[in-house]
């Protein structure tokens, strides 16, 4: 990845993976030949993604966790909120480039809906199967040991998949035409 490039671009409006992708669409060949993608594009799409269901996530657990529920009330809470999150971070980005909130919208779920969808799977079932996790109390380490493991492991696995779908033309390749 290019550390150096990503740790210096304004995150002000959370476009960062959008800046970069326009920024370098050489390593793919621009719009028209999405066959070649670099594992650097893919992660920053991943990242991005990541972003928002960690957002999500953290945020569901804390209200399931304020408002008494149990585990499987505040594990679909975060689950939705992830989504809405990741989402979110999309529409806003693409929304900057001046397109009307309905193709926007289109654009959001179109690009986003796979990534957040097997990264879900993946921190949720973590966190399931570990011993103990689920029934960790928000001020236990075990509770953001696991967090951080589960997150970890759902950005490198769905990496690869981002990259998949951008070298067809779909997920974040779908977000480049509105940045130009």
């Amino acid at each position: 990845m290019q550390h150096d490039a990503h740790a210096h671009h304004d995150h002000t409006a959370h476009e960062g993976h959008h800046g970069d992708h326009a920024q370098n669409h050489g390593e793919h060949g621009g719009h028209g030949d999405h066959g070649k993608v670099s594992w650097s594009m893919a992660a920053k799409a991943t990242l991005h993604c990541l972003t928002g269901c960690a957002i999500g996530e953290v945020l569901g657990m804390v209200i399931g966790t304020a408002l008494g529920w149990g585990n499987v009330q505040t594990m679909i809470l975060a689950i939705i909120l992830a989504f809405f999150f990741g989402y979110a971070l999309t529409l806003r980005g693409v929304l900057a480039a001046g397109v009307d909130f309905r193709t926007a919208f289109k654009v959001a779920l179109a690009a986003d809906t796979l990534s957040i969808a097997v990264m879900e799977i993946i921190d949720n079932g973590v966190i399931a199967l570990w011993p103990g996790a689920m029934d960790a109390h928000l001020t236990a380490p075990l509770f953001w040991i696991v967090l951080a493991i589960a997150l970890a492991a759902a950005f490198v696995i769905t990496t690869p998949v981002n990259k998949w779908m951008i070298g067809r033309g779909k997920g974040h390749a779908v977000v480049h035409q509105y940045h130009h």
